[in-house]
């Protein structure tokens, strides 16, 4: 199977997805969400039983595309909705994958990118990597990763990173949880492969079981809170403050925001 924005192969019970858009620092358009989805679903028909997940270049994965926040600056709420729920499937998809996921974060996680990059099982990162959410800045809301970052960080964490925007450090991001492992860039691959090689040591059976266990657990709270976080995503694209920091983001400058929504 052959993909435009990332590549994957699969070794013996390895398989290794590199998000592959380098030029755009790995950002997320909707062909990448549809194809790793896919790469993920046709992993699951292989011998496959662990997963390592990296990005080309510089960065890991810089978020939104540029491109695919104008479109939706364009969509209607119909349209919005829609798109909102197609990104809660991505993010949901990597949070409860069937086979070990472990993330080998090769630079910058932003946004989008930072929810890939941490929902996984593992989260190596070389120490020049940088972690944030942010949406803020330009009137978006990380509503649909907050529903994870909640019950891996916990709330005041969480509010911390959501409400400022701020970007961290990889060490940051380790005492926070957010990160296992930092790792030198060189050794990045190497130590993730070591990883896959402990857990491929266990019983495959034992940690399918584990997984499922540990997602079934949470699953249900997770869906309820994901309906939410879906209609306040798509509802914050239709405010002024959304569309005024899209275009400051789009022409450089500062923006310009409302008084406060009491919507």
């Amino acid at each position: 199977m052959k993909f435009e924005t990332l590549h994957y192969e699969t070794s013996g019970h390895l398989s290794t997805i590199k998000l592959s858009r380098p030029e755009k620092r790995n950002a997320i358009s909707t062909q990448m969400i549809a194809e790793l989805q896919a790469a993920l679903d046709a992993i699951e028909k292989t011998p496959t039983r662990v997963v390592i997940i990296t990005g080309e270049g510089k960065a890991f994965c810089a978020g939104i595309d540029l491109d695919y926040l104008q479109a939706i600056g364009r969509q209607s709420a119909a349209e919005n909705q829609d798109d909102s729920k197609r990104i809660a499937k991505m993010f949901r998809k990597i949070w409860s994958y069937s086979r070990p996921l472990i993330a080998a974060v090769n630079g910058h996680a932003l946004a989008g990118g930072c929810g890939i990059a941490t929902l996984c099982d593992f989260t190596l990162a070389v120490p020049e990597a940088k972690f944030g959410y942010t949406e803020v800045k330009i009137g978006f809301l990380p509503a649909i990763v907050s529903v994870f970052l909640t019950r891996q960080i916990g709330e005041k964490r969480c509010r911390d990173l959501l409400l400022t925007g701020r970007l961290i450090e990889a060490t940051e991001a380790k005492e926070m949880g957010l990160v296992n492992e930092i790792v030198p860039g060189d050794k990045l691959i190497d130590r993730a492969r070591e990883l896959a090689d402990t857990i491929l040591a266990s019983s495959p059976s034992s940690i399918t079981r584990a997984k499922h266990l540990l997602v079934s657990a949470a699953a249900q709270g997770v869906d309820h809170d994901l309906e939410r976080a879906v209609l306040e995503s798509a509802r914050v694209r239709c405010t002024p403050d959304f569309k005024e920091g899209l275009a400051a983001f789009l022409e450089k400058r500062k923006p310009v925001w409302q008084e406060l929504d009491k919507s």
